[in-house]
Formats: C-alpha cells, sequence, structure tokens
C-alpha cells in the first residue's frame, strides 16, 4: 500500500511538473517611446503562490545590474482577468498568488540601451537580451518556455535568435530559464546570410548571419564571406565545430551608429553592437573572432564556478583567465590565420601582451586566478567613487592573453602547440559538458606535454602565480625579438592628463614609477618641471627629452590649493616591443620560418 501510494505521488508529481508551462507575449503599443508590455503567462503551477523576479546578472557578464530598475506598472490577473494582489519583496522581486495553478503578471519594459548586456526597443529595431527584459518564475526554472512577439504592422521586420521556432508566426521555445535567459533576440529589416559546413560527423551545420546594417546585399556577402573564413580557422583549431542545439549558430550583429559597443557570447549564438558607421571593414571582425571562440571556450568548456549560472547575484569565477584570456588571444590569432591581419599586426598585439604581463601593477600583484575574481566588481559594474585599480588589478583579459602567448611559445619549443592543448580541454571537457577547476586544466597539460613537472611548475608560476615570464627567448625561435621601444629614455610615468589653462593628472599615478614615488597623483596640478613652468603634456616631454634615466628633477605642484615641491628620479622607459627580424636586418631562418608557419599561418585543411 505504501509503495502504491509512493508510486502515485511520483507519478502525480512528474505529471504535474511536465504540465507547468510560462508563455511570455510581448507587445509594443509605444512603441517610439521606447516601451514594451510583457505578459507573462503561467500554468500548471501546484504552488499556492510564486516568485516573479528580474534578474542581476546576464550570461556573460559576471558583475551585477539592476535590470528591475527598467520595470514598472507591474500587476497580476487571475484566469478570468481579475486582479490579484502583489506583494513586492525587493525592488525587483514580486510574490504573487496562485488561482487554480494560472496566474499573469502584467508590466511595462523601457528600453533604450541596445547592446548585447540591456536591451534597446526603437520604432527602427529592437534588440533584447533577455535578462534585461523577462521577469521570471523562480519556482519553475526547469519549465518550458514560450514566447510570442506583437510586431508592429507593416514594418516588414525579421526576427533573428537561437530559440526554437515553432509554426506559428512569431512565437519561439526553450527548454528551460537557462536557455531562454541565454538567448538574445534581434528584431529589424535584417540582412540574413547563410552558409553551411559539414562537421566532424559529416553532418551539416548551418550558420547564419542577421545583420542591421546600412548596406546592400552585396556589402553584406563579402562581409559574411569573412565571418565564414573565422568560423572555419575556429573550427581547425578544436577538429569540429559543437554540436549545435537545431543544428545552427546565429550572429546577430547591428553595426550602426545607434548601438553601445558590446559583444556577448550565447550557447548557439552571439550578439554583438558596434555603434559605427558599417564598412566592411577587416577591423570590425575581431568582436566576431572573440565570440565565436566562446561556442567552445566558456559555453561548452565551462568553469565549474558558471554552472549553472546565477541570475540573483554576480557570478565569481577564478578561471576566467582561461574563459575570456586565452578567447581575447586566440580572437586576435585567428584573424591572423585567415589573412585578416599581417605579421606586423600580429607584433603589434604580442607587443601589447607582454607588456601586460611585464608592465602592469596588477600583474606583478595578482595572479590571473585572483585577477578573475575581480568581474565581479569590473565587468560593466557601476560605481561612481574612484578606486585604485590602476595599481591593484590588471583585467583578465588581456592577462589570461599574455599567459595563453606564453603558453603557446613554450609548447611549441616542445614541438606541440596551444591548438593542441586546446583540443585536448575540449575533448575532456567541452565535447562532454563535463564542468572543470584549475586544476582539470593544469591536469590536461600534464597528459599533452607527458611532463607532470613541467604542468605543476607553470600553473605555480603563471597561473596560480605572478612570477615574471621570459619571453624573449621563446620570440627568438620565430625569428621576433623582444626588446625596450623606448632604451634610454628619461621616464616619469604612463601619465594621463587633461589640458586646459593648465596641466592637471587625471587618473591615478602609478606605483613605483617616477612620479607616484615623488609623491604626485591624481588631481594634482604640475606647474614646473626641472624650474621650467610647464602647461601642456608636450613640455612635459620636451623637458624629459633632454635628460636621461637616473637624472633628478624638482617638481613643483598643487595639491587641493597648496604648492608643494619635490623630486622626481627619472626612470628608463619599459615599454617592450616585438620586431621581426626583418624590420632589424637580421636573418630569418628555415627554422624560424617553420615556426611562424605552424603558429601563425592557416590551418583549414
Amino acid at each position: 500500500m505504501i509503495r502504491c501510494l509512493s508510486s502515485v505521488f511520483l507519478i502525480f508529481t512528474i505529471f504535474s511538473a511536465s504540465a507547468q508551462k510560462i508563455s511570455y507575449t510581448v507587445s509594443f503599443p509605444n512603441i517610439v517611446h521606447h516601451e514594451a508590455v510583457i505578459e507573462v503567462a503561467v500554468t500548471g503551477a501546484t504552488q499556492k503562490q510564486l516568485t516573479f523576479r528580474m534578474s542581476r546578472s546576464s550570461p556573460g557578464r559576471y558583475a551585477t545590474h539592476e535590470f528591475g530598475k527598467n520595470v514598472y506598472d507591474v500587476a497580476a490577473l487571475d484566469i478570468s482577468g481579475k486582479t490579484l494582489e502583489i506583494k513586492r519583496l525587493d525592488g525587483d522581486v514580486y510574490q504573487v498568488p496562485t488561482a487554480n495553478g494560472s496566474v499573469k503578471v502584467r508590466y511595462t519594459l523601457y528600453a533604450n540601451h541596445p547592446d548585447g548586456t540591456y536591451a534597446g526597443i526603437d520604432q527602427s529595431s529592437i534588440q533584447l537580451n533577455n535578462p534585461a527584459a523577462f521577469m521570471w518564475v523562480k519556482e519553475l526554472e526547469k519549465a518550458p518556455v514560450e514566447v510570442n512577439f506583437n510586431l508592429p504592422d507593416l514594418k516588414g521586420w525579421t526576427i533573428a535568435t537561437q530559440l526554437k521556432p515553432t509554426d506559428k508566426p512569431n512565437v519561439f521555445t526553450a527548454p528551460d530559464l537557462q536557455y531562454f535567459m541565454d538567448s538574445p533576440v534581434k528584431i529589424g529589416k535584417l540582412i540574413i546570410k547563410n552558409w553551411s559546413l559539414i562537421n566532424s560527423d559529416n553532418k551539416n551545420l548551418d550558420f547564419r548571419l542577421a545583420l542591421e546594417i546600412d548596406s546592400d546585399d552585396a556589402g553584406a556577402s563579402i562581409f559574411a564571406d569573412k565571418i565564414k573564413k573565422i568560423t572555419e580557422e575556429s573550427g581547425a583549431v578544436f577538429g569540429e565545430f559543437p554540436s549545435f542545439d537545431y543544428g545552427q549558430y546565429t550572429f546577430l550583429a547591428s553595426i550602426n551608429p545607434y548601438v553601445k559597443g558590446d559583444g556577448m557570447e550565447h550557447r548557439n549564438s552571439t550578439m554583438i553592437a558596434l555603434p559605427i558607421k558599417f564598412n566592411g571593414s577587416n577591423n570590425l571582425l575581431g568582436v566576431f573572432a572573440h565570440e565565436f571562440f566562446h561556442a567552445w571556450n566558456v559555453e561548452r568548456i565551462r568553469p565549474k564556478s558558471l554552472e549553472p549560472f546565477n541570475y540573483e547575484k554576480s557570478n565569481m569565477s577564478h578561471e576566467l583567465w582561461f574563459a575570456e584570456g586565452f578567447t581575447q588571444y586566440y580572437g586576435e590569432l585567428l584573424l591572423k590565420r585567415a589573412g585578416f591581419r599581417d605579421l606586423n599586426d600580429i607584433t603589434g598585439t604580442f607587443s601589447a601582451l607582454a607588456n601586460t604581463k611585464e608592465n602592469t601593477p596588477g600583474a606583478k600583484k595578482l595572479s590571473p586566478a585572483e585577477a578573475s575574481c575581480m568581474a565581479v566588481f569590473v565587468d560593466a559594474g557601476v560605481a561612481v567613487d574612484k578606486t585604485n585599480y590602476p595599481n591593484t588589478y590588471t583585467s583578465y583579459y588581456p592577462y589570461g592573453a599574455s599567459i595563453a602567448m606564453a603558453l603557446d611559445l613554450e609548447l611549441m619549443s616542445r614541438k606541440l602547440s596551444l591548438d593542441q592543448y586546446m583540443k585536448a580541454v575540449w575533448l575532456k571537457f567541452g565535447k562532454t559538458e563535463k564542468p572543470y577547476v584549475i586544476a582539470d586544466l593544469q591536469s590536461v597539460l600534464e597528459s599533452v606535454t607527458g611532463d607532470k613537472v613541467f604542468a605543476a611548475d607553470f600553473f605555480k608560476k603563471y597561473v596560480n602565480g605572478h612570477e615574471s615570464f621570459d619571453y624573449a627567448p621563446l620570440f627568438e625561435k620565430a625569428g621576433m625579438k623582444l626588446t625596450k621601444e623606448f632604451a634610454g629614455q628619461a621616464w616619469i610615468g604612463n601619465i594621463r592628463y587633461v589640458e586646459k589653462s593648465e596641466l592637471i593628472i587625471a587618473a591615478n599615478t602609478t606605483v613605483d614609477t617616477p612620479l607616484y614615488n615623488a609623491g604626485v597623483d591624481i588631481d594634482d596640478q604640475i606647474t614646473k618641471l626641472d624650474g621650467k613652468a610647464v602647461k601642456s603634456e608636450n613640455e612635459i616631454k620636451a623637458i624629459l627629452d633632454s635628460h636621461k634615466p637616473g637624472d633628478k628633477l624638482e617638481i613643483e605642484f598643487v595639491h587641493r590649493g597648496t604648492t608643494n615641491m619635490s623630486v622626481v628620479n627619472l626612470a628608463e622607459n619599459p615599454k617592450l616591443i616585438v620586431l621581426t627580424n626583418e624590420k632589424l636586418n637580421l636573418p630569418v631562418t628555415e627554422e624560424m620560418h617553420a615556426f611562424r608557419k605552424k603558429w601563425l599561418d592557416s590551418k583549414v585543411k
């Protein structure tokens, strides 16, 4: 009897869960003023009351974002249309009673920031990042979702999204909350370009580029061909593409002056917003290469700390140096392999990464793993007070990319490559969709190299530690030289100024630089250097050009109305640069050419 009752209860529970459904209806009665009216209908609920809320974070972002601030006129109705009482638990959280398992919540959304993080509603187009637009039900995160867009009449608009289409016009579905929130939507007069590629399992994968641009069809086709090359080079790194849901990957891209700059990866799509007039230039391609590489690295090769994603708070991860930083490195490398960057371009990238690792205070203070944890504050997080980040933090994007470059060079010197390492990580954690931690990445490096000591040492020094890395001898194998760009030049620090009728320091002076050590900081006014009055950055430069490192100069500056005197002990400018042997009139051997080819040339067969 007890067993029978248990079975009945289990069957009832499964049936109830399967009957639960969330349906959104989105209308735009006041589109000219950037508003939408959104209805959330719940059916099959077993709870007497439900918690409706807006998200505070978004996939691909790690800091909190108060999306609930743009929601108002919130009302709840039962199935007959009778108004129900709402209890507001927090600024973005609403408790609503149910009636016979059903309830409908209606609200107005204001959206006027079209990018990859927020949302934009305009009579010209609509761009929705779902966490910024849609309330969700905390108790029904596993329930299937349907969304119906009631588009303005006579617009002739197209909807592009990774959500699954249905046989009903403008109606799409998602299996659950996680997928729905990870599925941005672009609506407007879109130019759609398609291509197909064969995956390693001989199955066709469809790619779709949905462009909101001011261009003719021919210009869009040329640009789509460039994106296709990037997709091919990305697939060559891993030896295969992911098995995209519904067999399709969608690039959503707005390239026009009316959006805000952003690029945001999603499981089977990416939302790219570039606030410039479309010209088809190769300079537009970097964000496409970066975001598409995320289809492997972070969407499927996923840190355990981000699985599942928490929409109610910030999402901290120690692994962003890998998830974002290695993706940053490959975003640039793929452009070179695809033929959209030349050797001089890529050595410029290498120079910037070497400087990030060796010449930023944050990289001397924090490990990449520690820098990753700062994302909850810096990843488009909003604050009004000043911080000391120039002296305490280095972004995990270039910092992680500098570690990727270091590891690539190390592996190349061992007749291996970072491609081999990434493919091994993919096979163990991405294709299987098994979340990883840092120790897992070290384990894969050990298996790829067959050298446990090397793997442990590399992670100890450069991932969990912040030791300096000796790039120079490894660059030499590629016929490149890492050297000081301004050797012998006197330097007081990399200073940002405001030049008006006076010379004001606009940002924190950097620790251990001459100006910092002289006690000069942000908002101070420099009035004299070496006894000479100065009112411009060029006047500062002229004085420094007449001196050498080690010289001591008097400096006069004003701090909060008080004139102060100090001494600046000039240093040598530490900025690094990577130069090819060709530029230095040095020989490039066959071995060096072979190194470059393996590293930088196309991998598409």
